[in-house]
């Protein structure tokens, strides 16, 4: 822990404690969401939960992230994880992005080229909120069976005041 110091403001007034932090500290929940390049329903059971394997294994080893759930559909995939403090979000984007459309192809998965969409929505979770959020990713198969990824993603911009009509 940091050193502290007393410092008196004046006669009147207790004394004021200030904790040096030596360190940065953050616990940033990220409700990351990604889907494929124009929506084609690419993502198959035969290697869904390898590639969710893959993506932990690439959040965890090589950015030192702690992941909570990966979940998806076809066309797009859901993960809730820490943010590591020493990567921006963009970063680790577009690498688990970059590297697992890579693994896809060079597993010869699919007979088509594998690619994932440009974009990505990004949510901060509020630690009150880990659970319903655990949970609504845990049910994305049933969840869009009722609602569409394009609808799913409207509804995130509307309630999340994004504008994304112009993107």
């Amino acid at each position: 822990m940091g050193k502290t110091e007393t410092i008196f403001l004046s006669e009147r007034f207790q004394p004021f404690y200030i904790i040096n932090m030596p360190h940065s500290l953050n616990k940033i929940w990220i409700h990351l969401i990604f889907g494929t390049k124009e929506r084609f329903p690419l993502i198959n059971q035969s290697f869904e939960k390898q590639l969710y394997n893959h993506i932990r294994n690439l959040l965890e080893k090589d950015f030192g992230c702690h992941i909570d759930i990966i979940n998806g559909t076809a066309d797009h995939v859901h993960i809730l994880f820490l943010q590591n403090q020493n990567y921006s979000l963009a970063e680790i984007v577009k690498n688990i992005k970059g590297n697992s459309s890579h693994w896809i192809n060079q597993s010869k998965f699919l007979k088509a080229k594998f690619a994932w969409q440009t974009g990505y929505g990004a949510f901060s979770v509020s630690e009150s909120k880990i659970n319903e959020v655990r949970a609504y990713i845990a049910n994305q198969k049933e969840h869009h069976r009722k609602m569409s990824f394009a609808e799913e993603y409207k509804r995130f911009a509307e309630k999340y005041e994004l504008n994304v009509e112009n993107r």
